[in-house]
């Protein structure tokens, strides 16, 4: 009896298989979508009309279209056509996307700083990103971007970025911390390359102009520089995140490594490279924990233009902008994210933060990281306000306050969540 059973299950199981085996896809149709031309999102799907019919590659490309900055959400159903033939529905929630972007920041000594922007993150119904920025921090500074990672095929694609920003910027001679105004002027292209849903490559060439000059009294002769630069890249990223909405779960990971050369002995030749960890969970119902850990060296020159910074807009909220530079970092940031409200569109998210990091100090070793003088740990308070169908559309405020030695503190704010 028992043997008679288990030979039935088998039978079903095998014709089970042949039938999926044997389906055949008869058309895909995409259905919501508006600005999004069907053209595009049935170019960039892996399931083509006439193909087998697969459940995985139907979910993996909803997953992939969900990552679009133009869709906020997508499904799919499955009807029959006749003949074992199915037509596949794709099921399109648009975002809204042409956004402002706009970032400002406060510490306790007054410091502010804005940087606002335009971005339209569906250009021709294609998802090609376009748009600049202007930003005010003493001095004026702007950018054009362009990114179409679908340009050429599903898989190839370009970006081109224009920059020139200028900044206060402190440098930590042995004797004194000096002021200079800095200006960057970059030109780059890369390609963009996408080997499978989970895995993707940029590479490219960075050519720019560095200019330093002393603001004050240079009573110590401290040099001034202008250094024309080249700069080799190439950034490798797994991405396995799933997205419902504002909620994220999943695992992240993207690596950049740059080599610059340079025709200046006081800015030498250098590597740098640095690896961000992604850590995503869903709480419950209406919690999202979220977790970033940056680790990262370069080329170990003892000079006071180290590239790696300690700054209130890249890795600890409330710490101050480009307090310290090293040539080394490790930083974490956890977070938990609680919507507190939601009706519609509307969402109102709560969050408790800790940043925390650590530097090597440039010529020194590892056992900098563990110097107090270098571990900077800012716990902290935010909100977020959000809008569910545009784009990034997430207005944020964090408080970060300082409990290590010669702390600050201040406000973050910023549209889209902090990492």
């Amino acid at each position: 009896m028992m043997k008679r059973a288990s030979t039935y299950v088998l039978i079903v199981c095998c014709s089970f298989f042949a039938f999926a085996q044997n389906a055949v896809v008869a058309d895909l149709k995409i259905q919501g979508n508006e600005k999004i031309k069907s053209s595009f999102l049935k170019k960039i799907a892996s399931v083509k009309s006439g193909a087998p019919l697969d459940s995985l590659e139907i979910a993996e490309d909803i997953k992939l279209i969900k990552r679009l900055p133009s869709v906020s959400h997508a499904s799919y159903q499955v009807f029959p056509a006749g003949d074992n033939r199915y037509n596949v529905f794709y099921n399109i929630e648009e975002n809204f996307t042409l956004i402002p972007s706009v970032n400002f920041y406060t510490t306790d000594d007054d410091e502010f700083a804005y940087r606002i922007g335009l971005y339209e993150f569906n250009t021709f119904g294609r998802n090609i990103i376009f748009g600049g920025f202007y930003q005010k921090d003493i001095y004026d500074s702007h950018a054009i971007n362009l990114r179409a990672p679908f340009l050429f095929s599903r898989r190839w694609g370009l970006a081109a970025n224009y920059q020139d920003l200028t900044t206060l910027e402190p440098v930590f001679f042995d004797d004194e911390t000096a002021q200079y105004r800095y200006n960057n002027k970059s030109y780059e292209i890369l390609g963009l390359h996408r080997f499978d849903f989970h895995n993707r490559l940029e590479f490219g060439v960075n050519y720019f102009t560095e200019d330093y000059r002393f603001r004050g009294d240079n009573i110590n002769n401290r040099p001034e520089l202008n250094v024309h630069k080249w700069l080799a890249k190439g950034i490798y990223e797994y991405n396995n995140l799933d997205y419902f909405y504002h909620f994220v779960s999943g695992f992240r990971s993207i690596f950049n490594f740059q080599y610059v050369t340079s025709t200046n002995d006081m800015l030498p030749d250098f590597f740098i490279g640095w690896n961000d960890f992604f850590y995503f969970k869903r709480i419950g119902e209406n919690g999202n924990w979220a977790n970033r850990l940056r680790m990262g060296l370069s080329t170990n020159d003892e000079t006071p233009f180290a590239p790696f910074s300690v700054d209130n807009n890249l890795n600890v909220r409330g710490v101050g902008n480009t307090i310290d530079r090293g040539t080394g970092v490790i930083v974490i940031n956890t977070e938990y994210r609680h919507t507190l409200y939601e009706k519609n569109w509307f969402v109102l998210q709560g969050n408790a933060f800790i940043d925390a990091g650590t530097w090597r100090n440039p010529g020194g070793d590892f056992g900098d990281f563990s110097k107090k003088d270098n571990v900077k740990i800012y716990p902290g308070l935010g909100l977020r306000f959000i809008h569910k169908k545009i784009y990034n559309a997430i207005f944020r405020i964090d408080y970060g306050y300082g409990i290590t030695e010669n702390s600050t503190k201040g406000f973050v704010f910023g549209i889209g969540q902090y990492f």
